[in-house]
């Protein structure tokens, strides 16, 4: 069968393309080169996200460059395509498939596309099913590891780390942190009430170790386990964590302010940060493995973190990590209010 050259190209070879961003590029150049005139192209896919319900990528074809754009759940399914696409020339648009939430292709044209180039790129949509199947179904299953697992160790486990006992041994600022009086609380609330507060918390500290660079490892009931990966100085890395920490105390005590006009309890926190070698992947039964980290240094900022209340500290970091806030001149400031200290 004589194809033309695009959709030769979506039967043979571009259900291998590395995503999204690189498929929209090529078929886009291809379409290009084949007498199409394309100003743009937007391709969108679903996604199993707490919070991301789509994923929009949006190439240009004077420069070749394509970017990215978020939808949120309950938002219009292709509201950032069209935009994107009708900024640049004539749109069409095809949902690929018989899904109406599946994917949808897009193209702004330099000019307005006449039936023969019209119907063209609907020859496109169609072949294009089954490659977009292959890449929708790999990014739902990062998106999916993304948020049980975080960003790196998604990576590692989509990359093939699946065996029991495999793994790597990396240096890292470890964040240990959780909740006092966590059991009393929960004893007294009612659950609803208490998970709630438990998302509360878990957004403002998983937040801001994200917002600095660090993943996290684990939920374990009201505490976290975090990591800030040293890829450059150890200096860095401690200076992140500690970064993350000042965030965290500011946003809870934010968050205890508004607890406080409502008429609820405050929730202190203790956290620690130490800087040490992990044994970073998977352990755990044959059938059932968990990516995490593992080793002294691990153990060690657990029981660092566990002396924050018999200290009265709010926060305790190890020698390891205090060179980067002698450096920067910004030690961690007291938690206010309260008699807590930070050493």
């Amino acid at each position: 069968m004589d194809l033309p050259r695009p959709l030769a190209w979506l039967v043979d070879e571009a259900g291998a393309s590395p995503g999204p961003d690189r498929f929209l590029a090529e078929l886009g150049g291809r379409l290009l080169a084949d007498g199409l005139p394309l100003a743009g192209g937007a391709l969108t896919l679903a996604v199993p996200h707490p919070i991301i319900a789509r994923r929009t990528w949006l190439w240009r074809a004077e420069t070749g460059a394509v970017i990215e754009a978020l939808g949120f759940a309950g938002g219009p399914l292709n509201q950032a395509g069209r935009d994107w696409l009708a900024g640049l020339g004539p749109v069409q648009q095809d949902t690929v498939g018989p899904a109406p939430d599946g994917p949808v292709l897009g193209w702004a044209g330099t000019r307005p596309f006449g039936p023969a180039e019209a119907g063209r790129l609907c020859q496109v949509a169609r072949f294009v099913a089954t490659p977009l199947a292959a890449l929708a179904a790999r990014e739902g299953l990062a998106a999916l590891l993304e948020a049980y697992l975080g960003r790196r160790s998604a990576a590692r486990v989509q990359a093939g780390v699946l065996r029991r006992g495999t793994g790597e041994t990396i240096r890292a600022v470890l964040l240990s942190a959780d909740l006092r009086d966590f059991t009393a609380m929960s004893e007294a609330t009612e659950p609803a009430a208490m998970i709630a507060a438990l998302d509360a918390w878990f957004d403002r500290v998983a937040g801001a170790v994200h917002a600095f660079g660090g993943e996290v490892l684990k939920f374990i009931g009201d505490g976290v386990l975090a990591i800030f990966p040293v890829t450059g100085a150890p200096a860095d890395a401690c200076e992140a964590a500690l970064r993350a920490v000042v965030a965290a105390r500011a946003g809870m005590a934010h968050l205890d302010a508004v607890r406080q006009a409502q008429g609820l309890p405050p929730l202190p926190f203790g956290a620690a940060l130490h800087l040490g070698e992990i044994l970073w992947g998977n352990i755990g039964a044959v059938d059932r493995l968990d990516f995490t980290a593992i080793g002294p240094a691990v153990n060690l900022v657990s029981r660092l973190e566990g002396l924050c209340h018999l200290t009265r500290t709010s926060a305790i970091c190890t020698a390891f990590s205090a060179p980067s806030a002698a450096r920067s001149r910004r030690p961690l400031p007291a938690k206010a209010p309260g008699p807590e200290r930070t050493q």
